[in-house]
């Protein structure tokens, strides 16, 4: 006969309720007890995947590089689909910000979520440790080995964004990247490379730049479009016809540099950025984008999470894809046209 829970209370002489706890690390419980009821658990040979979590209370983990909504608006629209989606599922989300000097494991005893949606980047560890808290997690514009996630098409993107600027006859296609530690990131730049093969022409890595860390985004992204500009003329070589940016916040930052160089936009130079935020449109010229359904990621994450708390054997590596479309506006050419993938 298969040992159930309440062997194991017995064998570790607590409550059921206490070892239900336990096997789903829980908060409530010294350490001690909980050792004992893993231990008891072991020895009797229980399958802890036999308890199914249910879902009341939910974590939107962010980290605190991106937790300001004004620099980096992005995610704040991601926290909206998923507050909705929570609201629609009478869930009760909460929101914790994190990075690799936090003690991530007492801030999530304070929340005590049954789940976790992680958005954007995080540290391995701080991965390594979600993963040892036995709970359904799921990954919002992310991708690691064994969790479930949800992203942008990334590669669609960059591959419109590009597409786009070779129609307008541009060739010098110039592309201000940050940290390929973040996973959308990237995946943009693999893109940005691909596109030039896919049409047949020469990529040079001269035009591939990255931005500096541990500054400010605006500042990394303005300093990246002074160091093209910068090496085009020391090399007495033509400037880029054309710029992608890895979100819209940089290409806006990059297009201020060549207005205050007197370069026109987009006669001598044209812009693409990605995430279609709100700036994008209002800003001179409004700027040519990839936009996606952000409040669609963090809808999708929450339901991600439902799905892999209800089927625990199934939870392994799955990757959701939320589709883009450019828009085309007046910094790549006067049409204001929409293509969809």
């Amino acid at each position: 006969m298969a040992t159930t829970i309440r062997d194991v209370a017995r064998a570790a002489s607590v409550s059921i309720g206490t070892v239900s706890r336990a096997l789903k690390n829980q908060p409530g419980l010294s350490e001690a007890t909980r050792e004992r009821v893993v231990e008891a658990a072991r020895e009797l040979g229980y399958d802890a995947a036999q308890l199914r979590t249910r879902i009341r209370r939910v974590t939107f983990l962010l980290h605190r590089q991106h937790n300001n909504f004004a620099v980096s608006p992005f995610f704040s629209h991601v926290l909206h689909g998923f507050e909705e989606a929570c609201r629609e599922r009478r869930l009760v989300p909460s929101v914790l910000t994190a990075g690799p000097t936090h003690d991530l494991a007492q801030q999530m005893r304070l929340h005590a979520p049954d789940a976790v949606a992680v958005a954007g980047f995080i540290e391995p560890e701080l991965l390594a440790h979600l993963r040892s808290m036995n709970r359904p997690v799921v990954l919002i514009d992310l991708r690691a080995p064994g969790f479930r996630s949800v992203n942008v098409d990334n590669a669609r993107g960059a591959a419109l964004a590009m597409q786009h600027l070779f129609a307008l006859g541009r060739k010098r296609i110039a592309f201000i990247g940050g940290s390929l530690a973040h996973y959308s990131i990237s995946q943009r730049a693999m893109g940005y490379r691909l596109a030039y093969f896919e049409a047949g022409l020469l990529f040079n890595p001269t035009l591939e730049v990255t931005t500096q860390p541990a500054i400010d985004a605006d500042l990394a992204a303005a300093d990246a479009m002074e160091r093209l500009i910068a090496q085009a003329r020391a090399q007495s070589a033509p400037m880029p016809d054309a710029v992608f940016a890895y979100n819209d916040a940089a290409a806006l930052a990059a297009m201020r540099v060549c207005l205050a160089h007197g370069l026109r936009v987009p006669e001598d130079i044209a812009f693409v950025g990605f995430d279609d935020i709100p700036a994008a449109a209002q800003s001179t010229p409004p700027l040519t984008t990839v936009t996606v359904d952000k409040e669609a990621l963090g809808r999708r994450g929450v339901e991600l999470l439902l799905e892999t708390a209800q089927n625990q054997d199934n939870a392994n590596t799955t990757d959701t894809l939320v589709p883009v479309r450019l828009i085309s506006r007046a910094s790549s050419a006067i049409t204001r046209t929409q293509t969809p993938v």
